[in-house]
């Protein structure tokens, strides 16, 4: 795969989901990512199940083609070395709480004396300015504060948070295009230093038409469980079998539907000539369309829905999605192993270039795995290497580091 980010290098000093996120992207485009993990346990997410014997698979899933040196931030010994990565990068990707690159001593001054050419992407959970610019934000909390559980859930009474980080993925996704752009206009002469984002801000945005539907009618969206809010019909529907999902977007597939449900009356009918007609008499719709569907099983409807142009699918669970033909077709499962041999398949990124897809050239890695490989790259020999361990500044993994020199 071609690699436009090849040449870039990330001092990644994120931790959890948002940032790891991030620079997992960057990592699947080409950088180099190095990330910087505290000797007191690395990377937080080290600690989160689910475990596989020993290695965290939350951890797993973000942080492919990356490196990891383990380093004491706040020793003296410590921020020299982080001084000396920053100053020999691109970027510098974080996700601390407001304050915390200060503590590091790492303020804005700081950072533009050891590099000024460096761009800082963040990640906060509220942002830096306002009354919660200096609260811990969480992906659930944020879910809340910002309306997305309160659309989600069978109805108004109960709401429910989506089933996967949401606001971290997309804020990671959201903090990689910032950082992408950054880069583009230094290279451009339209140099920008620190790109920003936060969860709230995040979450906030993908709110879309139920944002605005909120701004500018003063409406108040609610729960439609899985029917969509404003098109029918669109949602789940019970067959033979299983229920599958069905998606009319239009009055062509309208009528195109009705045809192949033999339910030739129903594009006349008053109830139901509009979108919005269908949508107001959403119940009385599914009734009639669910008395069709009973005819026939779940495997027999997909593929005849789906050929007359109408989005239509099963609804699987991850491991049948995984085992998928389609999945298979794209790669999107890549076989890779640990540095200590045991097997991890593992979701490529979503990205492909030119027709080629991201790939998986490096598993996550163990805490500490390249502390010496990096090191050496930036000057330190295995004395200077062998002392700052012995001291408590730093750690490397004496597993897989092998022989130095």
């Amino acid at each position: 795969m071609i690699k436009p980010l090849h040449g870039i290098t990330v001092v990644d000093l994120s931790r959890a989901l948002a940032g790891p996120y991030c620079t997992a992207l960057l990592a699947d485009m080409g950088a180099k990512i190095i990330k910087v993990e505290s000797i007191n346990g690395g990377d937080t997410a080290r600690q989160w199940p689910p475990f596989q014997n020993k290695h965290s698979l939350y951890f797993d899933s973000v942080n492919r083609n990356k490196t990891s040196i383990c380093l004491d931030f706040y020793s003296q010994e410590g921020q020299e070395i982080l001084g000396r990565l920053i100053a020999g990068a691109d970027v510098l990707v974080e996700n601390f709480k407001p304050g915390t690159l200060e503590k590091m001593g790492l303020a804005a001054e700081r950072l533009k004396e050891h590099n000024p050419r460096l761009v800082v992407g963040s990640v906060t959970g509220f942002g830096t300015v306002g009354p919660l610019k200096d609260d811990a934000g969480l992906d659930q909390v944020i879910q809340g504060m910002s309306g997305l559980m309160s659309v989600t859930g069978a109805d108004p009474g109960n709401t429910y948070r989506v089933g996967v980080p949401i606001v971290d993925i997309t804020s990671g996704m959201v903090c990689a295009f910032g950082i992408v752009a950054a880069l583009l206009g230094r290279s451009n002469g339209h140099a920008v230093s620190r790109i920003s984002t936060s969860l709230l801000e995040t979450a906030l945005n993908l709110s879309a038409f139920q944002g605005q539907r909120s701004l500018s009618l003063d409406e108040t969206p609610t729960p439609q469980g899985n029917d969509h809010p404003v098109i029918s019909p669109y949602g789940i529907f019970k067959t033979a079998t299983e229920p599958i999902t069905i998606a009319v977007g239009n009055d062509k597939q309208w009528r195109a539907f009705c045809e192949l449900l033999q339910i030739p009356l129903a594009v006349e009918d008053p109830r139901f000539i509009t979108g919005t007609d269908r949508s107001v008499n959403r119940e009385q719709l599914t009734r009639l369309i669910e008395s069709k569907l009973s005819l026939k099983a779940a495997a027999e409807w997909v593929p005849m829905i789906s050929l007359s142009g109408i989005p239509c699918g099963p609804i699987y669970d991850y491991s049948q999605a995984l085992a998928s033909q389609q999945v298979a077709a794209l790669g999107l499962v890549q076989q890779t192993q640990r540095r200590d041999g045991s097997a991890l398949p593992l979701l490529r990124g979503p990205v492909s270039l030119d027709g080629e897809a991201s790939e998986i050239l490096a598993p996550p890695p163990l805490l500490g795995e390249h502390t010496a490989e990096i090191l050496q790259e930036i000057g330190f020999s295995d004395e200077d290497i062998d002392r700052l361990e012995a001291n408590g500044h730093l750690k490397t993994n004496k597993e897989t580091a092998g022989a130095r020199g």
